[in-house]
C-alpha cells in the first residue's frame, strides 16, 4: 500500500496501541484537510489494569498535534460513507450478546482525576464494503464489541444479511475471553460467512478452532497478506 494514496484515516478505538503510528503518517504526509474518522470516547485517558496488579497506561491521540498539520477531525458515533459512498464506517456498535462484554480491565481518567471502570469499549469500530454479488466484508481491528456483534450490527446497519468475509481481530486470548471462545465462534458460523481471517488479538485456541469448525472458511492471514475481494 502506497500512503501517498490515502485520502482518509479511519481510527478503529482510541487503544496506543493503535495509533501510536498515527501522527507520523500524517506528518509524513502533509495533506491538507485529512479526514480522520474516530467515535469521541476515543480521546478518553485510559488504563489497563490486569488482576496482577500491573497497570498500562493508554493515551489517546494527541487531537492538538492533528488539528496543527491540517487534520479534518471527524468524531461521531453515527455511521458514516467514504471513498464516494463505498465504504461504511459502522460507528458505535449496538451490542446484543450477552457474553461480549468489552474490555473488563479498562479503566478511564475522570474529570476530577479519579479513575472509573470503562470495560465497554464503545468507540470501537470497522469498516463495511459491500461487494456485488457477494455480500459484507467486515475489517475489524480488535472487535472490543465482540465479533457477534460486530457482524451483526454490520447486517443491520446495511441492511445485508449475507456476510462474505470477515477479516480482523476477535480478541479472544487470555483467561476472560478464552471462556467464551466457544460460545463465539458458534455463534460466528450461524452467520455463514464465506471467509474468516482472524486477526491478531484472537489468539490460538480461537484460531485453532475456527480452522477446526469452520475449514472451508478458515483463512490464515498474516502481515503483508494481500487480499483480493470481488
Amino acid at each position: 500500500m502506497q500512503l501517498t494514496a490515502l485520502e482518509a484515516i479511519v481510527l478503529s478505538h482510541g487503544h496506543a496501541d493503535h495509533h501510536g503510528g498515527l501522527f507520523g503518517v500524517v506528518h509524513s504526509l502533509g495533506k491538507k484537510n485529512l479526514p480522520l474518522v474516530l467515535h469521541p470516547d476515543a480521546w478518553k485517558n485510559r488504563k489497563i489494569r490486569f488482576p496482577s496488579g500491573v497497570e498500562m497506561h493508554m493515551p489517546p491521540p494527541d487531537r492538538r498535534a492533528l488539528e496543527k498539520n491540517d487534520v479534518q477531525i471527524i468524531d461521531s458515533r453515527a455511521p458514516s460513507l467514504l471513498l464516494s459512498d463505498h465504504a461504511l464506517v459502522t460507528g458505535q456498535v449496538e451490542r446484543v450478546t450477552d457474553y461480549e462484554k468489552g474490555f473488563p480491565y479498562q479503566y478511564e481518567e475522570m474529570d476530577n482525576e479519579q479513575w472509573e471502570p470503562d470495560p465497554w469499549v464503545w468507540d470501537d469500530q470497522g469498516i463495511v464494503f459491500n461487494v456485488n454479488g457477494k455480500g459484507l466484508v467486515v475489517l475489524s481491528s480488535c472487535s472490543h464489541s465482540g465479533v457477534v456483534n460486530v457482524l451483526r450490527n454490520a447486517q443491520r446497519v446495511t441492511g445485508v444479511n449475507k456476510v462474505h468475509a470477515f477479516m480482523g481481530g476477535m480478541h479472544l486470548t487470555g483467561g476472560i475471553f478464552e471462556k467464551i471462545i466457544s460460545q463465539t465462534i458458534q455463534d460466528v458460523a450461524k452467520v455463514h460467512p464465506d471467509i474468516i481471517i482472524p486477526g491478531h488479538c484472537t489468539g490460538w485456541k480461537a484460531m485453532h478452532l475456527i480452522s477446526r469448525e469452520m475449514p472451508e472458511s478458515y483463512v490464515q492471514g498474516s502481515a503483508g497478506t494481500r487480499i483480493h475481494f470481488g
